[in-house]
């Protein structure tokens, strides 16, 4: 069994910045990918940012320049720094993962965390 933890979230005001985390623990094999989704209200669940493997992050385009992901191999955490928040930005926030046991890849997600940026 695999856990995600989430944390960072909360309510900023136009143009600041915050640092989300995801701590991945449990039967960790193998991860193959760690990202970050958000679902705002009345609309789907969209990528934000991810990195495969041991590449560089991958990133929508409303974030690009704004926000960096970043990854701790060592702690199985994923990063999201967000800067020049927008009121746009305001959703919940889910870490993704695939990670193996040791026998199959499986999407895991986080709890979610809301992030809130006030015009």
């Amino acid at each position: 069994q695999v856990q995600l933890v989430e944390s960072g979230g909360g309510l900023v005001q136009t143009g600041g910045s915050l640092r989300l985390a995801c701590a991945a623990s449990g039967s960790i094999f193998s991860t193959r990918a760690m990202g970050w989704y958000r679902q705002a209200p009345g609309k789907q669940r969209e990528l934000v940012a991810a990195v495969i493997s041991v590449g560089s992050g991958n990133y929508a385009d409303s974030v690009k320049g704004r926000f960096t992901i970043s990854r701790d191999y060592a702690k199985n955490t994923v990063y999201l720094q967000m800067n020049s928040l927008k009121p746009e930005d305001t959703a919940v926030y889910y870490c993704n993962a695939v990670i193996s046991d040791g026998r199959s890849f499986r999407d895991y997600w986080g709890q979610g965390t809301q992030v809130t940026v006030s015009s």
